[in-house]
């Protein structure tokens, strides 16, 4: 850093965007979430489809980092990080008003459906999908400025790891929240059989009001940006950001964490539900629902929420592990993640798949931190990049929901998935990180 980035305090725009963290966060688990009420309300006539088109709004909203991640970049250099926050959360307001919109239009229009094989879908859930695509974009393109900045703000007394972490707790925070609001507030805590498509439309609408305060309170913040970080506007960069193997097989570990982090933060409640309605489900003392502030929640629901309360736990535990290199927090959670998913596969228990969100909760900023490791002004190219490797949250969920359907709705060896993306993060923590080229 130069000498007069040293003198700039960046704790207040280091807030801010470790509260936009939170707003990244909750939207993309609630999105998960709405897989199950989706499920009902949308997928009724689905047939023997119906895991597959849920897990497809996962897929909608995943694959929008590979498509705009480099869209982000491009912005970050041409409009400067602020003016690329303000951007994003724009488009998030549009995605979450065609969210509202494929609410409306299947109330208005009960009998638009389209006839696929031996499924009936109508067509607000496919307006839904593009909305999922949308604001999945607007999340994108947040992280490919709040990654790399956090890494590189200098705030008093933290570190990079550190402050990742604080971020990722942030939006843990936000992970933990989203079932609880779609389950207890969205719906009311009823069944997800009862579900409506109407009731979709008033939250949707307050979410877009949300946003957009956030983005006119984001307009008048100061953020400066961090020079190092970025190429200059009209600088070309002498080389790829591929040549660097610790990015390259980076980005490769992120498509196996996030992918193996949304088929349990996603799935584990339709896993639940299937044991559930066989009568197979464990649940202590008996119990298939919980009252929480007067809301009932049942074991499912309970079983998300409390793998994303794991992550929260476990980020904020992995704050204060200053002393702890990323590469051994890494291969160290990638273990343990690989263990109890094991035993949920052998025991058919997927209450052990709740304890590995404490495990994955380090995943994220270890292996960030880990790639862009010694790039310098490649950091910003590289944040967007990396988004490339998102995308499976998008492929291996799908990939399990099609497993399922194929194994006539069991999805019980569809963990298997997850046990080979923990390996291969098991293998970058180990040899993969390591930096054999550094950027001039």
């Amino acid at each position: 850093m130069t000498q007069k980035q040293n003198q700039t305090n960046y704790l207040a725009p280091f807030i801010t965007l470790v509260v936009l963290f939170f707003f990244v966060g909750f939207l993309t688990t609630a999105n998960g979430q709405f897989q199950g009420p989706l499920k009902s309300a949308f997928l009724s006539g689905a047939g023997d489809l119906k895991n597959t088109f849920a897990t497809l709004i996962s897929f909608s909203w995943f694959l929008a980092y590979p498509v705009t991640g480099g869209i982000g970049s491009a912005w970050a250099t041409r409009y400067g990080y602020k003016g690329t926050l303000i951007r994003a959360l724009l488009i998030m307001v549009v995605g979450l008003g065609i969210f509202w919109l494929s609410s409306f239009y299947t109330v208005k229009f009960p009998e638009s459906k389209i006839h696929l094989a031996s499924a009936v879908i109508p067509w607000g859930y496919f307006i839904f999908l593009l909305g999922s695509f949308v604001v999945g974009s607007a999340a994108t393109i947040l992280q490919v400025v709040i990654n790399p900045y956090l890494t590189a703000c200098n705030v008093k007394g933290t570190q990079a790891v550190q402050r990742l972490n604080i971020g990722g707790a942030s939006n843990s925070v936000g992970t933990t929240v989203a079932p609880f609001f779609v389950t207890g507030i969205v719906f009311g805590g009823i069944a997800m059989e009862d579900v409506q498509v109407a009731q979709l439309q008033a939250p949707f609408m307050w979410l877009m009001v949300v946003i957009a305060i956030v983005a006119v309170v984001m307009s008048r913040l100061s953020l400066p940006d961090i020079q190092g970080t970025k190429a200059e506007k009209g600088e070309k960069l002498e080389k790829s950001v591929w040549s660097f193997s610790h990015l390259t097989l980076g980005i490769i570990a992120i498509f196996f964490y996030v992918g193996v982090e949304v088929c349990v933060g996603a799935n584990i409640n339709l896993y639940a539900l299937e044991l559930e309605n066989k009568g197979e489900l464990f649940s202590f003392f008996g119990l298939h629902s919980m009252t929480i502030f007067d809301v009932n929640f049942s074991i499912p629901a309970l079983m998300a929420t409390l793998y994303w309360a794991g992550m929260l736990a476990g980020r904020l535990i992995s704050g204060s592990l200053s002393r702890i290199s990323p590469d051994s927090q890494l291969a160290f959670a990638a273990v343990f993640a690989a263990l109890f998913t094991l035993l949920a596969i052998i025991l058919n228990n997927p209450w052990l798949l709740v304890v590995v969100g404490l495990f994955h909760s380090v995943m994220w900023g270890a292996i960030f931190t880990l790639s862009v490791n010694k790039l310098g002004k490649y950091t910003s190219v590289a944040s967007g990049v990396f988004m490339i490797g998102v995308i499976g949250g998008a492929l291996l969920p799908l990939f399990q929901g099609i497993f399922a359907d194929a194994m006539q709705g069991s999805w019980r060896l569809t963990w298997a998935i997850v046990v080979l993306g923990e390996i291969y993060i098991l293998y970058y923590a180990i040899w993969g990180c390591r930096v054999k080229q550094l950027a001039e």
